[in-house]
């Protein structure tokens, strides 16, 4: 779609933008939380079942593997790795596969893995993973692993 000069003038004038605002505003990152994301697709009236319904798995699937991230539990570890296997898996023909849900609901299934790698970087370089050694008689040398 080519608007001409004045289609996208009159676009940066109803945005309110200058011309360099709206230049640097195509470079920026959007940064949103994952409830302020999925918030626009609940404000569509006629959301079909199936659609919701999909929304609803890949919410899901994005709570368990910011949730669990961190979990020391073997249950909790299990569910960010089967989320997180279940993200990056490709290629698959089953309905509810993660690109299949992304596809239907209109996400670019890549923007959205890479979108959780970098928070999953973040996240875990925002974690110190020194060790802290009690200095007490009774725990001396023991060996503590503090929680983010």
């Amino acid at each position: 779609m080519n608007l001409g000069r004045v289609g996208r003038v009159s676009l940066l004038y109803e945005a309110g933008l200058s011309m360099e605002e709206g230049v640097a505003s195509l470079f920026q990152l959007d940064t949103l939380l994952p409830a302020q994301y999925f918030e626009t697709f609940r404000r569509k009236v006629h959301l079909e079942p199936e659609k919701r319904l999909m929304l609803a798995v890949l919410e899901d699937a994005v709570a368990c593997f910011q949730k669990y991230i961190l979990a020391r539990d073997g249950k909790g570890k299990a569910l960010f790795r089967e989320t997180e296997e279940w993200m990056m898996e490709r290629n698959s023909d089953r309905l509810f596969s993660f690109e299949n849900i992304c596809e239907v609901l209109g996400f670019n299934p890549e923007y959205v893995r890479q979108g959780l790698l970098r928070w999953k970087e973040t996240k875990l370089a925002s974690c110190i993973k020194a060790k802290i050694h009690r200095l007490t008689p009774k725990d001396r040398g023991s060996a503590i692993r503090p929680e983010c």
